[in-house]
């Protein structure tokens, strides 16, 4: 097979390549605008909670009964999916940098790369690979929280997560709820009129905050996972038709060679005649 036939034939596979990593950008593109009205929505519900909360706060101080020396657990959410660079990696690297004693892990990629020298998980999730996966994932997660509260009590559960509004991984504190939002003074002169005990109503709202933030976490990580494979397939596919040109010009020029060789054959043995 001459030279120029076999560039051909591997110019054709990396197009077919090519265009499996642009449909997978394509997907990875909506995908992320998807995700960016969920998560809006979510903020939005999110937020509301927040200034109920601070509200409540601010007539009903109320302040959990417990060791202030809570054990930590942190949730990291890690990426279900490849072609997102060090995702996972950095996810890694933050929990050698600042270690919990104890580790929930969402992702099954980011599970397996975990490293033995590490504090086993109490708990491993597979994470979501789109946004409508995330409210099954968010019922897992409670699930083990519920039970790790009824194992150990109370403790201290930390999200570390990929934010691209924030340029990098942060750790957010969410139990115990609400630490950032009692307000300096009181947004109205009359407390709040309520139909349950404040501790009751502090425990109900508690736990759907919880619930909304565990949402937004997820959809934010998910975004965050969706920019990078966004980012890493744009920069493949961006490589794949520079070296396609190249190959393209290597071919012409060896297409060139053989062509001249071939009339060189012909004008010999017309000489020969």
């Amino acid at each position: 097979m001459s030279k120029s036939r076999r560039l051909r034939q591997h110019i054709g596979q990396m197009e077919e390549i090519r265009g499996i990593l642009n449909s997978m950008k394509n997907l990875a593109f909506t995908e992320t605008h998807k995700l960016l009205r969920f998560q809006a929505a979510q903020n939005k519900a999110v937020e509301a909670l927040e200034k109920a909360a601070g509200d409540f706060l601010v007539f009903y101080p109320y302040s959990l009964d417990t060791d202030a020396q809570a054990p930590p657990i942190a949730i990291l959410f890690g990426a279900e999916r490849g072609f997102c660079g060090d995702f996972n990696d950095s996810l890694i690297n933050e929990i050698a940098v600042k270690p919990y004693p104890d580790v929930i892990i969402i992702g099954s990629r980011l599970a397996g790369r975990w490293p033995d020298a590490y504090p086993e998980p109490v708990a491993t999730l597979e994470g979501a690979n789109v946004a409508e996966e995330a409210p099954a994932i968010v019922s897992r997660l409670l699930d083990v929280i519920t039970a790790l509260q009824e194992q150990r009590g109370f403790f201290e559960l930390t999200a570390v997560y990929h934010d691209d509004a924030l340029s990098g991984l942060t750790h957010d504190t969410l139990l115990p709820p609400f630490q950032q939002t009692v307000q300096d003074r009181p947004a109205f002169t009359f407390s709040p009129l309520l139909n349950l005990d404040p501790a009751d109503f502090f425990a109900d709202m508690a736990g759907h905050y919880l619930f909304a933030v565990l949402h937004n976490l997820c959809y934010t990580s998910l975004l965050a996972e969706n920019h990078r494979r966004l980012q890493h397939l744009e920069g493949a596919v961006q490589h794949l038709d520079n070296e396609t040109v190249k190959l393209r010009r290597k071919s012409q020029i060896y297409r060139q060679e053989e062509i001249t060789e071939e009339i060189e054959v012909i004008l010999l043995n017309a000489e020969n005649l």
